[in-house]
């Protein structure tokens, strides 16, 4: 009988995307296969706090979202954040999605963080609560794995503690476990691409069609 894909764990993927590109599409295409994920759901921030206020509104950061995965049947959006009046805590969010009749306190879930998103940690809200509500999964370069003299304390001890090698090892357990994969370096970042724009320059290639055609007709983004 063929595996059903709600019995794979689901990949939580969450940022500020201003705008969303193919580092960020890629990202959560590689995280779905080598951590053998049922789906990738993509939840936007509404008010992040550990970096400086999106140039754009949370509505047009979702529907920019929207645009970009809309093709992927393995891939949904979460709007719960940007509808919250209040700030985004990744560890408010979690515990949100684990009091959904969806999803509950048993299904696997696996946070999608970058290395250097994961480096850091330990300045995040509640961080070691993460791991009592989901498994973390970090993107590296690949030959390029996490460089363990570079963490803090605190967290080394937890990587050390929780790693896992084995992505079938996500399914055992709802959460508290620590995975990496290798991803494909695309050397895109939202911050370049918004400079682009701003000095009236293509973006092309570096994020889908539907998303330019988006920031233009809006006029997000504007030149300087």
């Amino acid at each position: 009988m063929p595996e059903d894909w709600r019995e794979r764990p689901l990949g939580i993927f969450g940022g500020t995307f201003d705008p969303v590109h193919f580092g960020h599409l890629r990202l959560a295409e590689e995280a779905a296969d080598h951590l053998q994920l049922g789906e990738v759901r993509w939840i936007p921030a509404g008010q992040p706090l550990l970096r400086t206020a999106p140039q754009v509104s949370a509505r047009h950061r979702l529907a920019m979202v929207r645009l970009a995965t809309a093709r992927n049947p393995s891939f949904e959006v979460d709007a719960s954040e940007v509808d919250a009046a209040q700030p985004s805590y990744t560890v408010l969010t979690l515990e949100r999605l684990r009091q959904t009749s969806q999803l509950g306190p048993r299904r696997p879930l696996v946070l999608l963080l970058g290395a250097d998103a994961f480096a850091a940690l330990p300045g995040w809200h509640r961080w070691q609560s993460l791991l009592e509500l989901a498994h973390i999964g970090v993107a590296h370069r690949p030959g390029f794995p996490i460089d363990l003299a570079r963490l803090p304390k605190a967290l080394l001890a937890c990587y050390r503690e929780r790693f896992c090698e084995q992505a079938t090892a996500l399914r055992d357990t709802a959460a508290g476990r620590i995975a990496t994969f290798a991803m494909t370096p695309l050397g895109i970042s939202a911050t370049q691409i918004r400079t682009l724009l701003a000095n009236g320059s293509s973006p092309r290639y570096l994020l889908p069609d539907e998303v330019i055609a988006y920031i233009r007709n809006h006029r997000l983004y504007p030149e300087n």
